[in-house]
């Protein structure tokens, strides 16, 4: 059995588990309509948050009601830049991750700045033939956008595998933990 570690000079961060409750917590009240979504890996946690949708009249075109719903996150941006970096210092602090902001009003959803995180990785030819025809296909610019539409591509496509995966990693995690220490 393999167990994941660190790489040599990088500790693995705090447990997360109680991020969801400690961050919804620490927002506060009146940001959001609904409670945040919290989504958390070992190097960021992006706090997705509802707004209220603005209220146009039922005359409203689709144009008029994208262009309200992107006037509303932007003002929610400008309107709480202060105390949402005071929150993510927090949160960076207790976690040890970088925070990111997530903001949905109606069917318009804006992630501010977030992480984008480098990967080594070593392909041979034929992966590279294929990162290689998707940028002369126009897909990406690079081989690194090329890999990353690739990444996005199979988790589409295989969402609800890696969600029974991660499961049954948080079911070994939890098992290992009842067992003997030493």
């Amino acid at each position: 059995m393999r167990f994941r570690t660190a790489p040599p000079g990088r500790s693995e961060p705090p447990n997360a588990e109680d991020a969801p409750g400690w961050v919804t917590g620490a927002i506060p009240d009146g940001w959001f309509v609904e409670r945040p979504e919290i989504v958390i890996d070992r190097d960021e946690i992006i706090i997705w948050g509802r707004l209220a949708e603005p209220e146009l009249g039922p005359e409203a075109t689709d144009a008029d009601k994208a262009a309200a719903q992107a006037g509303r996150i932007n003002q929610f941006r400008e309107d709480t830049r202060e105390g949402r970096m005071r929150v993510a210092r927090q949160i960076e602090y207790r976690y040890q991750r970088k925070v990111a902001w997530g903001v949905r009003a109606g069917d318009t959803n804006e992630l501010f700045t977030h992480l984008a995180a480098p990967v080594m990785t070593r392909l041979r030819q034929p992966e590279r033939q294929i990162l290689d025809t998707l940028v002369d296909a126009g897909v990406a610019r690079s081989r690194s956008e090329a890999l990353a539409w690739c990444v996005k591509l199979v988790g589409q496509h295989s969402d609800q595998w890696l969600t029974d995966l991660r499961q049954a990693m948080t079911k070994v995690d939890e098992l290992r933990k009842q067992g003997p220490t030493g």
